[in-house]
């Protein structure tokens, strides 16, 4: 089974580094939900350059019904730097069962 969609996706928060606070995250509930048991993966791709920043994408929380999705703009070696803020982008997503 696979499922597609798109949602438009800004970031007004500053950047997540803390793994588990999916607070400032969106939750995307899938179409139809994946059969009990499943084992579910999300693959989500940037579609548009709306920003000068780059839109790194974070995904939490994939159950058979949905999952948590949110812009984080690029850290590297635990270092901020980006304010977090992002201007609306639209993304893609793809989910299928394994």
């Amino acid at each position: 089974m696979i499922q597609t969609g798109r949602l438009r996706l800004n970031s007004s928060s500053p950047v997540a580094v803390a793994g588990g606070d999916t607070s400032s995250f969106t939750q995307v509930t899938f179409p139809a939900a994946f059969p009990d048991g499943s084992t579910v993966v999300v693959i989500p791709f940037v579609q548009t350059f709306n920003g000068p920043d780059t839109p790194g994408l974070r995904i939490a929380d994939v159950t058979p019904v949905g999952f948590k999705i949110r812009i984080n703009e690029l850290h590297a070696h635990g270092e901020v730097t980006s304010d977090g803020a992002h201007t609306t982008e639209t993304v893609g997503w793809i989910a299928g069962t394994v």
